[in-house]
């Protein structure tokens, strides 16, 4: 034992402890918002009205490599959602009849949205909850955009990646 170091004694104060990781850090995601994530992609929305066919969804869903489109009236209010979920169960149903129907009748009328100041841990929470894996961003001028589970999940993993790229650089010098 090196003579340098003496064991605690009773009467020594007790130091601050001090953490590599506390709750701050660990739940950062907490604090990361919808608009980190739209900050970082495309602000392109694409939409499909009402009174559109299936086919024409289906072919916009293949021509974008989406997964669903934001059904808008004409003035641009949301009106619905269409996701290539609804399609299929719709497809399972009128076999051979279903592109020619329209929009409307198929989609989601009561879509939830979310705004740009919601934690994404919250809108991770919904999406869960309801079973959906596109939400609609909206504020106080309507629809700004479209966020995805994908999105979120691509946004974390970017920037897990550059933690620990910084941890590497830290521990490198």
């Amino acid at each position: 034992m090196p003579a340098s170091y003496q064991a605690p004694m009773r009467k020594d104060k007790a130091s601050k402890r001090t953490h590599s990781q506390d709750s701050g850090s660990n739940m950062k995601t907490e604090r990361l918002t919808v608009r980190h994530v739209l900050d970082g992609k495309s602000n392109a929305v694409f939409s499909i009205t009402p009174d559109e066919s299936l086919g024409r969804a289906v072919e916009i869903l293949r021509d974008k490599g989406i997964g669903a489109l934001l059904v808008t009236d004409s003035t641009g209010a949301l009106c619905g959602i269409l996701s290539e979920r609804d399609i299929v169960r719709r497809l399972a149903e009128t076999p051979g009849q279903t592109l020619p129907q329209l929009v409307g009748d198929i989609m989601t009328s009561e879509v939830k949205t979310c705004s740009p100041d919601d934690t994404l841990v919250s809108v991770l929470t919904a999406m869960n909850a309801g079973r959906f894996r596109h939400m609609p961003v909206t504020n106080e001028n309507g629809l700004i955009g479209m966020i995805t589970i994908g999105d979120v999940v691509s946004f974390r993993l970017n920037e897990l990646e550059h933690e620990a790229l910084q941890l590497k650089q830290l521990i490198v010098g």
